[in-house]
């Protein structure tokens, strides 16, 4: 398991973190960890994994940038 944390840009509002939340625990493999407006911090089994949380979060339409990984 490896941690990982996603500069997301275009988050302003309650909704976006609501939005955000759910494309991201929808991602199978990850555990979500914490969110907040600009950055989630996500837990996830696989480098795979953390293209699928970019690819979430696009879908709800953000833009999401893996800033750390441990």
């Amino acid at each position: 398991m490896m941690s990982v944390t996603l500069d997301i840009e275009g988050m302003s509002c309650g909704h976006c973190l609501n939005a955000v939340s759910r494309a991201l625990h929808g991602v199978p493999g990850a555990e979500v960890k914490r969110v907040q407006i600009g950055r989630a911090e996500v837990t996830v089994a696989a480098k795979s994994t953390v293209e699928a949380l970019v690819a979430a979060v696009a879908e709800a339409g953000y833009r999401a940038t893996a800033v750390a990984q441990e």
